[in-house]
């Protein structure tokens, strides 16, 4: 079936509300505020860019920049670049997979598919815009580049963009390998956390998604705003926190650990923001498959 610019929307903002319901360690959630954030700021800034990450027939960059645009308006604040970077192609995405089901064993397998025939297709305009809306959010440890800086007009492609920051960031690292591991990490462990039937803040399946992308990279924001040995020693604790949980059976205690090692990062000023952002991506990407069909 097609899928509509109202169902994008809805799988949009399921996605981030399940994100904000997960205590997601040194990342803002419903139980607890921080780096000067709260849940519902969050809130507004997906309600505001929802419109925008949904716009029938939009580009990617044109989805991307008026998302954030909005966002910024209504909280004046960078809250979700990194989503509104992986969810604009996810939704120009959704809207062709219905052209390409016949070639795909799977709803997924559509929507990968069209993600990919998406991509190929970004244009100069896709990196004029993208551009404009990474230096409108100016993203924490953003600094300078001596080449292609997203402040000057992009004299390069956005894929050729992507590709140059793709080591040193996950959501470049998306759009120069297709999404491979929203699909094959994120998506996969939501599917594994649904079989489990547990819900609850300690054992949801956005918080299995978060841990399985914190505990295998480090994470980007953090590399940025502190450098490489900080983000991998994260990485390392992300671990070793991660066999703690699953080995609490009691729903109370593993609440009180995940929520005494949010408090932990939290008075450090570490925030898994890119963790969060793919973490939103791969909720997206399972619920519009779900919504589609194909």
């Amino acid at each position: 079936m097609s899928i509509k610019p109202a169902m994008i929307e809805a799988a949009f903002l399921a996605a981030c509300r399940a994100e904000l319901d997960a205590v997601k360690p040194g990342n803002v959630h419903r139980f607890a505020p921080g780096h000067g954030m709260s849940a519902t700021t969050f809130e507004a800034a997906a309600l505001a860019a929802a419109p925008f990450i949904a716009m029938a027939g939009a580009s990617v960059g044109a989805r991307a920049l008026g998302a954030t645009e909005a966002s910024w308006a209504a909280t004046g604040m960078n809250t979700n670049l990194g989503i509104l970077l992986l969810a604009a192609p996810l939704a120009a995405a959704a809207e062709i997979a219905d052209d390409v089901s016949a070639m795909s064993g799977s709803s997924l397998g559509a929507l990968r598919r069209a993600l990919e025939a998406v991509l190929a297709d970004l244009g100069p305009q896709d990196a004029r815009d993208v551009f404009t809306a990474i230096a409108r959010a100016s993203p924490g440890g953003l600094g300078n580049r001596a080449t292609h800086d997203v402040r000057s007009p992009p004299a390069i492609g956005l894929m050729d963009a992507m590709r140059l920051a793709e080591a040193d960031d996950l959501v470049a690292r998306q759009y120069a390998n297709r999404f491979r591991e929203i699909f094959d990490i994120g998506v996969a462990a939501i599917a594994a956390s649904g079989q489990t039937g547990e819900t609850s803040p300690g054992r949801s399946p956005a918080l299995n998604c978060f841990i399985a992308f914190s505990t295998r990279f480090p994470d980007s924001h953090i590399l940025r705003k502190f450098g490489p040995d900080v983000a991998e020693s994260i990485r390392i604790r992300m671990n070793e926190f991660a066999k703690r949980l699953s080995q609490e059976t009691n729903p109370d205690a593993a609440s009180a650990l995940l929520l005494g090692f949010d408090a932990e990062l939290k008075r450090e000023g570490i925030n898994p923001g890119t963790s969060a952002d793919l973490t939103v991506a791969s909720l997206f990407a399972r619920s519009l498959a779900e919504a589609g069909r194909w």
